[in-house]
């Protein structure tokens, strides 16, 4: 790969780490204490943004919502995780060839790791620390759910982070997406950045095709074919 600045952005849940049975738990417990009775039905959470899984998931459950709904939710969904870092270790686990992509693309030159999510930044953090993917991610370029950006929007907002951060610009072109559902390959195409779709969540290779991403992988098991999309989309 030649020598470029690029930003490369990670999607976490299903594209790096199998985290659901910790999330399943966090969000009962956060519902429990908003609400004040049992999580009876979860939103699907696939390349959505907490505040739309919490919001839909109220809806589901019967419960009138108010913009204080999603601060206390949030608030709750970020203690809950924080006291669940035993279980992350323990139950949670590092998709197959996630840790060997990061830290092959940490070795080439010019090219700055990080994360794009629908999680709360507590949250996101806890994930990949606990999971020893942090060393090889600038964390504090990331783009993080905050109640107010969509996924293209949070993008971008990660796009200025790493300019800001690092003295250089990434331009859309020099920006690659990685993650796993049609709607993360939606914000990509709207942000106007490439996007390399792995087949490790609910959607198949053929529904990432549809959605226009412009790398399919089954899973990021073959690492030279990772780093090679990444050099191919962003070659200038």
């Amino acid at each position: 790969m030649s020598t470029l600045n690029r930003l490369v952005l990670w999607n976490i849940d299903h594209t790096l780490v199998d985290v659901g049975r910790i999330t399943r738990d966090a969000y009962a417990e956060a519902f429990q204490r908003t609400v004040g009775r049992p999580l009876l039905r979860l939103a699907p959470t696939p390349g959505r943004t907490e505040s739309e899984i919490i919001f839909e998931t109220l809806a589901f459950n019967d419960v009138v919502t108010t913009d204080d709904h999603l601060h206390a939710f949030m608030a709750a969904l970020a203690e809950a995780f924080a006291t669940r870092r035993a279980d992350l270790r323990a139950h949670g686990r590092v998709l197959a060839g996630a840790r060997e992509a990061v830290e092959a693309l940490s070795h080439v030159p010019g090219v700055v790791q990080s994360v794009l999510t629908g999680s709360v930044r507590p949250n996101a953090v806890l994930k990949v620390t606990e999971l020893g993917l942090a060393p090889h991610l600038d964390l504090d370029s990331g783009g993080y759910e905050n109640g107010v950006y969509s996924k293209a929007a949070l993008l971008e907002l990660a796009r200025t982070r790493a300019g800001e951060r690092h003295g250089t610009g990434y331009p859309e072109s020099a920006t690659v997406y990685i993650a796993d559902s049609p709607r993360d390959v939606q914000a990509a195409r709207i942000a106007g950045s490439p996007m390399i779709a792995v087949a490790t969540g609910s959607a198949t290779e053929a529904e990432l095709r549809s959605a226009g991403a412009g790398r399919v992988l089954a899973t990021l098991a073959d690492t030279h074919a990772v780093v090679s999309a990444v050099a191919e989309l962003t070659r200038l």
